[in-house]
């Protein structure tokens, strides 16, 4: 034979990954904007985007079984779907997989705060709590022991300046955070904000407390999710970066 005939099969199944591949992508992309601008319920959106995985993964397969087969060269068919295929569904599973490798050790908490004996309390963040489906009170001690055992580095931050220029350092990384900034009462110790997510648009309140401690300042912090029985660690991981933000001014 001067070639080999094409294999309909294997050319068939790479087109399927790249259909496959593209619905997993269109699945993804859209069930961000369906909550943030759509408000389609969160339950439904997230079912979406673990299903737009699953649908990537099993095309990833698909194009992994198909790629060799259908390579470049006699007269076989198919190379093309299967590489797109890959590549679509690799972009199309990676956000949902770091979302997965992020949540994996957290614990099933939506509440984190650095005084979990008497987290600071939401004021003005506790009015705009209009789409919140978890209540505005701190959960209490089971909440406490999961958070110390999961992140026992979230503890208050003690600097050593009078709390006037502590409440302007924290205003300061807030507005460098990209908080929304709702309210500030510099007599009351109290900067309140609303930290959205790029893609859900999912919104967490936030409140951060500055109190004398000897001859500087403590600052504890605050932060909870309106939506979701766990924060797949997004609340923890605030606060550290706040932390962090704050000791280096």
């Amino acid at each position: 034979m001067l070639f080999r005939p094409t294999n309909p099969i294997s050319h068939r199944l790479a087109r399927l990954a790249f259909i496959a591949a593209c619905v997993s992508a269109l699945i993804v992309a859209i069930s961000g904007p369906l909550h943030r601008f759509l408000g389609v319920d969160v339950d439904i959106v997230i079912s979406l985007f673990r299903y737009g995985f699953y649908i990537a993964a099993g095309a990833i397969a698909l194009a992994l079984a198909t790629i060799v087969p259908t390579r470049p060269g006699d007269r076989r068919r198919g190379f093309v779907a299967a590489f797109l295929a890959l590549g679509i569904g690799v972009g199309a599973a990676w956000s949902p997989l770091m979302l997965f490798l992020q949540a994996v050790g957290a614990p099933r908490i939506n509440d984190v705060s650095t005084d979990t004996a008497n987290p600071p309390a939401l004021v003005t963040t506790l009015q705009m709590r209009t789409d919140a489906v978890t209540p505005a009170a701190y959960p209490g001690k089971a909440v406490a022991e999961q958070q110390l055992s999961a992140y026992p580095d979230v503890l208050p931050i003690i600097l050593s300046i009078p709390p006037g220029e502590a409440f302007k350092r924290v205003d300061a990384v807030a507005m460098a955070m990209g908080w929304d900034v709702v309210a500030r009462a510099p007599t009351d110790g109290r900067i309140e904000a609303v930290d959205t997510s790029r893609w859900f648009g999912f919104h967490d309140d936030i409140v951060v407390r500055i109190r004398p401690e000897g001859t500087g300042s403590r600052i504890d912090i605050r932060s909870k999710s309106r939506v979701g029985r766990a924060d797949l660690g997004a609340n923890a991981h605030r606060i550290r970066t706040f932390a962090a933000k704050l000791k280096a001014l």
